[in-house]
């Protein structure tokens, strides 16, 4: 059987390509304009510990390197199966990382280290574990070269953590239909935590509230309009019609959401002055967590409607104390409200619940952790939705630690690792009884 030749996870060969890995993570930061990460710096490590057992060596695995930016490559490896139109694949680990500013860490996050279970460094949980971990399981497909049915695939991708540049992770593979053959079966996406099965993410919409009012010495507050009363009193009005046209949907319910979807201000700004003017401009940014169970077009309709009446009617918005007030007749002068969006708007994914991916990743997460508990959050994961969009089954799952994901001092456990080597297992062992 697959699962007694592909055994365990080595940690003889896992830790020290992780520890490689980490070790490049300093320039696989991807903030543009400032951090362009080099991922083929990671690839290269994939590549070292695959193309040895590649069909160009006399090995199983075909391997193939997809770059479209300098130093920006994107790995595809297959172990072809016996029977055509089966297949399961394991792809999003990607080989960039969020910044790390290592006078915040306890440790250097830019040099793996490890202390008993734990492995530390930038890029353990989130993603350069799991680069590692699927490297891992190719390298024993290849290595064991088992008599499978089912064609194993991995797609190690560049530029997951930005969306500024595009068409260069996997965005561009599925463009030049590279993954194609994926549709014909289960697609894990590989770069959750926690090792249950993430079966819905958010959709993300920033805005920018600005209000528009006229500035005035705070010792004559009649003769001005508080463009910060304004915006408050305006953004009130706005959540609460939000929230009575996007309650809590049916599904999230099923779907196990920690939240129903939000609205919420997040950042302030306006132009300066003193503490005795009274602002006659400010802008509130924030954004919407959407569940996948709405519309990000409806949402922004819905949201320029409730500016378009705030407007038409400033004389019934709350207003702050006597003299606070919105309009002044005598100068025929009125504030307003406008409200932009980000380009980047993304919706959310739910999962299906009956595919058989779905349950042959619920049945190895039991047998393997022993507990399935599939949940789902409104983080965002732009890129599986657009796959989903295109006809792939995807399903998500990953074995890092959820409290580090992005955090300083991020880890991730080997035990961990090794029980999701184990869940990949049980996972082609039952897609090959069917």
């Amino acid at each position: 059987m697959a699962s007694q030749l592909l055994g365990e996870l080595d940690r003889a060969s896992f830790v020290p390509l992780l520890s490689n890995l980490i070790n490049e993570s300093e320039r696989l930061q991807n903030n543009p304009p400032e951090l362009i990460p080099q991922e083929d710096l990671a690839a290269r490590h994939v590549l070292a510990a695959l193309l040895p057992l590649s069909t160009s060596n006399g090995g199983p695995l075909i391997v193939n390197h997809v770059r479209y930016a300098e130093g920006r490559g994107n790995v595809i490896v297959e172990y072809p199966g016996t029977e055509a139109g089966r297949v399961v694949s394991f792809v999003g680990m990607h080989m960039d990382v969020v910044t790390a500013d290592p006078k915040d860490w306890d440790f250097d996050p830019f040099k793996f280290s490890q202390d008993g279970d734990k492995l530390q460094g930038r890029g353990t949980t989130d993603c350069l574990g799991h680069v590692a971990l699927v490297t891992e399981l190719m390298r024993k497909l290849g290595q064991t070269k088992p008599n499978l049915k089912t064609t194993v695939v991995a797609v190690f991708i560049a530029n997951e953590e930005n969306s500024s540049i595009v068409g260069i992770g996997v965005d561009g593979l599925v463009k030049d239909g590279l993954l194609d053959k994926l549709k014909d079966g289960p697609l894990f996406w590989i770069d959750t935590a926690d090792k249950q099965p993430c079966i819905g993410t958010g959709g993300m919409i920033a805005w920018h509230l600005k209000a528009t009012g006229k500035l005035f010495h705070s010792g004559l507050a009649h003769k001005a309009i508080n463009a910060m009363e304004l915006n408050m009193e305006a953004l009130k009005v706005i959540q609460e019609r939000f929230y009575k046209d996007f309650p809590a949907h049916p599904k999230e319910e099923i779907y196990k959401f920690a939240t129903p979807s939000t609205m919420k201000p997040t950042k302030w700004s306006y132009p300066g002055g003193g503490i005795n003017q009274i602002p006659g401009e400010c802008t509130i940014s924030g954004d919407i967590r959407l569940t996948p169970f709405y519309s990000p077009a409806d949402v922004v309709k819905k949201l320029k409607e409730y500016v378009d009446d705030i407007n038409a009617n400033l004389d019934k918005l709350d207003t702050r104390g006597p003299v606070s007030k919105y309009v002044l007749p005598n100068e025929n002068l009125k504030g307003r409200v406008e409200i932009e969006f980000e380009e980047d708007m993304m919706a959310g994914v739910a999962c299906n619940l009956e595919s058989r991916g779905f349950e042959v990743l619920c049945k190895a997460t039991q047998e393997v952790v022993g507990i399935a508990e599939p949940y789902s959050i409104t983080g965002s994961l732009p890129l599986i939705r657009n796959l989903q969009d295109e006809g792939f089954d995807v399903q998500t799952s990953g074995y890092g630690i959820m409290n580090t994901y992005h955090a300083k001092n991020e880890y991730c456990l080997f035990s961990d690792m090794a029980q999701g080597y184990q869940v990949f297992v049980s996972i082609i062992s039952q897609l090959e009884e069917d």
